[in-house]
């Protein structure tokens, strides 16, 4: 398995461990990544054990009502001027069409990729794109799934995600890389960005160490940091978010902040204080509303200073 294929089936794994999944259905979703019975039977021991071994205490954390102003809300952060999102085409590498979903904002200040989770270009990603349009930034998510027919061809969210574990790496930054040139074209002139979740937070990373230079910040959100990944040809700020209770991509925290330092980018982590991954996601059982809204705060701050 290539490091993101093993993440998704770990994610499956965690989810089981952590009560979200039952047993039967972990083990079907492993099986249509290609784990044989007994490997996902011991993938499921092994996340079993695991799960809750690292925690608040094992981290320096800052509390998700922050010291910024930043306050819960009952809606999800940034929703209440999001713009509405489209679907749209365009090109993509060695001759093939890409899908998306594009936020124009008004009056733009600059650009953002959205790159979405292991379940696709879903209508949650949709809505963060529409946010960032609200705030002034031009968004675009592209679907890491476009040449299989696109996330909406997907009945099951499971097969969505069996398919993207079956992508090589090079094609999701290919794509990626295709979305950036389109972002740039549709802002001519402005400052690009890229934030990512999960999945998505290890592809912002990934865009990060193959250099894209066009990128003049990012915000990758508990998103595992490569192996061995080396930021040098890098030029963006980033901002790097992290939830407290997420032992096992706050593993990876290290490695992340280390490789930022040594190629010299201006960045900044914050870890939302009891939050566990997927904290931002209002649709997902482990949101949590406080460490979101202050993340959405940050992540604005952020794009302001680096991006216009």
């Amino acid at each position: 398995m290539e490091p993101l294929q093993r993440y998704i089936a770990e994610e499956i794994a965690y989810d089981h461990a952590d009560g979200l999944l039952g047993r039967r259905e972990a083990l079907r979703r492993l099986g249509l990544l290609g784990l044989s019975a007994p490997a996902a039977v011991a993938l499921l021991a092994a996340c079993s054990d695991n799960s809750g071994s690292g925690s608040a205490t094992t981290t320096a954390s800052v509390p998700a009502s922050g010291t910024s102003g930043a306050a819960p809300t009952s809606a999800p952060p940034g929703s209440a001027g999001a713009v509405a999102a489209e679907s749209v085409t365009f090109p993509g590498p060695e001759g093939r069409t890409l899908q998306g979903a594009w936020a124009a904002a008004p009056q733009p200040r600059g650009g953002v990729l959205v790159i979405h989770e292991n379940t696709g270009l879903t209508d949650h990603i949709r809505s963060v794109t529409g946010r960032f349009a609200g705030i002034g930034y031009s968004a675009l998510a592209v679907d890491l799934l476009s040449e299989e027919g696109g996330t909406k061809s997907f009945t099951d969210t499971a097969a969505a995600t069996a398919a993207l574990g079956k992508i090589p790496q090079d094609r999701f930054v290919a794509d990626l890389q295709a979305g950036v040139a389109e972002l740039g074209k549709r802002l001519p002139g402005k400052k690009l960005g890229a934030t990512g979740f999960c999945f998505g937070g290890g592809l912002v990373w990934l865009l990060l160490a193959h250099g894209t230079p066009e990128l003049a910040a990012a915000t990758p959100f508990y998103g595992p940091f490569p192996d061995g990944g080396d930021l040098a040809q890098a030029k963006a700020a980033v901002l790097a978010i992290y939830g407290s209770l997420d032992a096992r991509v706050g593993a990876t925290r290290p490695a992340a902040v280390a490789a930022l330092e040594k190629a010299g980018l201006p960045h900044d982590v914050f870890i939302a204080d009891g939050a566990d991954h997927a904290f931002f996601n209002d649709t997902g059982a482990r949101y949590n509303p406080a460490g979101a809204a202050e993340a959405w705060h940050r992540v604005g701050d952020w794009y302001g200073k680096y991006l216009g």
